[in-house]
């Protein structure tokens, strides 16, 4: 039974930290600290159970796209939109949605969790379905050799009841090994042989032989056929999908597959197929991901960065063609603190056009990275405040786009707010 006075409380933090501007974990910190009962005792109750999201890359905007397909099946969701992605992040968002009396109006919850802080969760909320996206190098210094990473992800695995999606091109979470303990049914997702290159494994950032070289097997599987600008072709079922999506970036589109996977093995024979793509088709990227703002009649896209991997789609993603480059590099906790990532990332794609602003706590780090591979940099500057200023300043009538880490998004989407409409977060 929840504490009587830990929703009130809980809600008069949320609200003094929104006023304030403060981050969007400090209401969740507070009631783990008084009730840590509350985030199990709401969640277990819910009649479909938690959809829990992890994996390397893909967290924020995969939940988004879940969040969106089952609410066109007529489902109430849960969700902790913010991207705040450890069990006090949900806990937040579920001070703001509960009733003072600790009550969620909601069907099914879907999350998304930090890998590490996935395993916090799982003691306190056995989650009834999961997704596992991908395993990638990733704050080293949090998670040290990227298979740590995929036995936390393992863990998830085996204490799903319901069902497990997983990503069949990712060599460290198809193999029998990782499949082994899993009870629960296994469904995969992923990409046609021709596609592979286009998404690489860790193992294939450097060997590009490694991904026309893994085999995979197809478990129930959902799978992104081919990609034509922004129309995609999605198979399952031994039927073939042709949608076009508003979504920004290639990896977007995987994205949208794997979500499309968790809707049909939830939904089973209760899918309502029209009603799942047709919202499919109008889903937007999430917040810094892929996101396009409007300022001074000009675009402005935020690109989040993280590791090596999901760097080099966004810059295949995107043509730096006409576009103002900015890159904002940070290193605190939520970025990881161990920025030698950076130099497995191919930036050849900027030689042409230069990057014509450098900022954050590691400008100078990325600078230097740039210089190595002749590519021109017009402006450096750690401060990111003064730094998006003299970038907008300096590019009025070009649309420009910033490829950033998390902290570094969080605060340039908070200044580009002060100056033009930007969807708010809570």
């Amino acid at each position: 039974m929840a504490k009587f006075y830990s929703v009130p409380l809980g809600k008069i933090v949320r609200f003094a930290a929104r006023m304030r501007g403060g981050g969007s974990a400090l209401p969740g910190l507070f009631i783990e600290k008084i009730d840590p009962s509350f985030v199990p005792n709401t969640l277990n109750k819910l009649p479909k159970g938690v959809v829990l999201i992890s994996g390397t890359n893909g967290k924020t905007t995969t939940t988004k796209i879940v969040v969106e397909l089952l609410e066109s099946q007529g489902l109430k969701v849960f969700t902790n939109p913010t991207g705040s992605n450890f069990v006090r992040g949900v806990a937040a968002s579920l001070i703001g949605e509960v009733t003072l009396r600790g009550k969620l109006d909601a069907d099914i919850a879907v999350v998304e969790l930090d890998e590490a802080h996935a395993i916090n969760f799982i003691k306190q909320v056995k989650p009834r379905y999961c997704l596992l996206l991908n395993v990638m190098r990733d704050q080293l210094d949090r998670f040290g050799e990227i298979d740590r990473t995929a036995s936390l992800l393992h863990e998830i695995a085996i204490n799903t009841s319901g069902g497990v999606i997983i990503n069949r091109d990712d060599p460290r979470l198809s193999t029998d090994e990782f499949l082994q303990f899993v009870k629960a049914p296994v469904r995969t997702f992923g990409v046609s042989q021709e596609l592979l290159r286009q998404f690489p494994s860790d193992d294939s950032l450097k060997d590009k032989s490694a991904a026309s070289n893994h085999k995979t097997s197809r478990i129930n599987d959902t799978s992104l056929e081919k990609i034509k600008e922004s129309t995609v072709e999605i198979s399952y079922e031994n039927s073939t999908k042709n949608l076009k999506l508003q979504l920004n970036g290639i990896y977007n589109l995987l994205n949208a597959v794997a979500a499309v996977a968790v809707c049909r093995m939830i939904m089973e024979t209760d899918l309502d197929e029209a009603s799942m793509l047709a919202s499919l088709s109008k889903v937007t990227p999430a917040f810094g991901r892929g996101e396009s703002i409007s300022i001074n009649g000009q675009e402005c896209q935020l690109v989040l960065v993280k590791n090596p991997g999901g760097f080099r789609l966004g810059l295949e993603s995107f043509s730096p063609e006409g576009y103002a480059t900015m890159i904002a590099i940070n290193d605190n906790y939520a970025d990881g603190r161990d920025m030698s990532w950076l130099w497995d990332v191919d930036f050849d794609s900027l030689q042409k056009h230069g990057v014509t602003e450098v900022s954050g706590t590691r400008a100078y780090d990325m600078a230097l990275r740039l210089q190595y591979e002749d590519i021109a940099v017009g402006h450096v500057n750690p401060d990111l405040k003064s730094s998006l200023q003299h970038f907008l300043a300096t590019t009025p009538s070009r649309p420009k786009r910033i490829y950033c880490t998390y902290t570094a998004m969080m605060t340039l989407r908070r200044e580009l707010g002060k100056k033009t409409v930007v969807k708010a977060i809570s």
